[in-house]
């Protein structure tokens, strides 16, 4: 993959993790951590706060995807930007947006 696709790869990752962690929340703190859909973040999130442990879960996040990028592993990255897009930041979207 080119330097200035695989540049572009890894920002939008990146991105992604952001809007996820900032819809994430959003969204438990107006409707609770009942919302969170994923087990262990959710047990994190009553450990150490929201915000805390989101700031932790994508800034981990952020540097797999930076070594990944730095791996050459842009293809992987490509579909996990995609994949957080259509299990994580467009259903927020949907319950943050549409239901209010």
């Amino acid at each position: 993959m080119g330097s200035k696709r695989a540049n572009v790869v890894v920002i939008l990752f990146l991105v992604a993790q952001a809007c996820d962690g900032v819809l994430t929340y959003v969204g438990v703190r107006l409707y609770g951590l009942s919302m969170e859909a994923n087990p262990l973040l959710a047990w994190l999130m009553g450990i150490l706060g929201q915000g805390l442990a989101l700031a932790t879960a994508k800034t981990g996040a952020g540097a797999v995807g930076i070594g990944m990028h730095l791996a050459g592993v842009h293809r992987v990255l490509a579909a996990l930007a995609f994949f957080y897009l259509i299990v994580a930041i467009l259903p927020w979207i949907a319950i943050l947006f549409i239901s209010s």
